[in-house]
């Protein structure tokens, strides 16, 4: 269960374990997908996020690129661009095409050597891109991230790569691929604490709290879609992968973390709203936990 039973929808890493950096691209048909973001982390680092809002003339982007490396890993957009137009993939513009790559990093520069993937490593990403299971854990964008660090980066717990998906009885798929390098916990959906020191428990009952600098940590993330949706729904279903978020991650969107889902529709199944978001929140929470809980 994951991102790519979504028809259409590839995803490749590029990993660099010495260095503990990588990224991850989500590659969407061809002909693009409707696409919008939500972002409530206070610290993001983010590209190409304003033609994702409402009333911006753009409606369909072409990939999205989750990378480690904090704002130097923004460039590995540049090869995942490189990648599609070498294709002829792209929003046709006069004489070229001009493909759209959404990104958001987060910060793994403390974790190993102080490198991030650039253009080449885009590109490489989008070279191993599969409509197979993607593989999990410690890879891609998530080589390096941690979880767990409201006692200090010093007890972090490793985070990942999660990806999961929920098959609607209406046959529509939503589906979820999370990146977890957050200040908090992570809990599952039993209630358990996965990964962490149980620093929302010790913050309430102690106010004691060690949590490291603004914007040294983010969850990013991907919801996607077969269900026939709008920019506006694109955008509610984003909002609904932060609940599920919220849930997994204790406590989420703080002043430290730049939290951003972005969400596609790729399909023209039907389905209602309600449903999308209660599914779009439980892949998201499957997603997280799978980013902790894999080796």
């Amino acid at each position: 269960m994951a991102i790519t039973d979504v028809a259409g929808i590839r995803v490749g890493h590029w990993t660099d374990a010495e260095a503990r950096t990588g990224c991850t691209v989500v590659l969407l048909p061809d002909e693009g997908a409707v696409a919008s973001v939500d972002v409530r982390g206070p610290a993001p680092g983010t590209r190409e996020t304003d033609l994702l809002q409402l009333g911006r003339l753009v409606e369909r982007v072409h990939a999205i690129c989750l990378c480690g490396g904090s704002a130097f890993g923004l460039g590995a957009a540049d090869g995942v661009m490189r990648f599609l137009r070498e294709r002829g993939v792209g929003l046709p513009v006069g004489p070229a095409r001009v493909p759209l790559v959404p990104a958001a990093v987060l910060f793994d520069l403390g974790t190993g050597a102080v490198a991030w993937p650039g253009p080449d490593e885009g590109y490489a990403a989008c070279l191993a891109a599969t409509d197979g299971p993607p593989a999990e854990g410690r890879v891609g964008a998530g080589t390096g991230a941690t979880v767990g660090k409201l006692l200090g980066p010093d007890r972090a717990h490793p985070g990942g790569v999660g990806t999961a998906s929920v098959r609607l009885p209406s046959g529509a798929v939503v589906a979820a691929l999370a990146v977890a390098n957050a200040v908090g916990d992570v809990h599952g959906r039993d209630g358990r604490l996965l990964a962490g020191v149980d620093g929302w428990r010790t913050l309430l009952d102690t106010g004691q709290v060690q949590p490291p600098p603004a914007g040294a940590n983010t969850t990013i993330a991907v919801v996607a879609t077969d269900a026939r949706l709008d920019k506006a729904g694109c955008r509610r279903l984003a909002e609904a992968g932060q609940d599920g978020l919220a849930l997994a991650v204790r406590p989420a969107h703080t002043l430290y973390d730049g939290d951003a889902v972005f969400a596609v529709s790729a399909g023209e199944a039907e389905a209602d709203p309600i449903s999308l978001g209660t599914a779009a929140a439980e892949a998201m929470w499957q997603a997280i936990e799978r980013a902790v809980t894999i080796a």
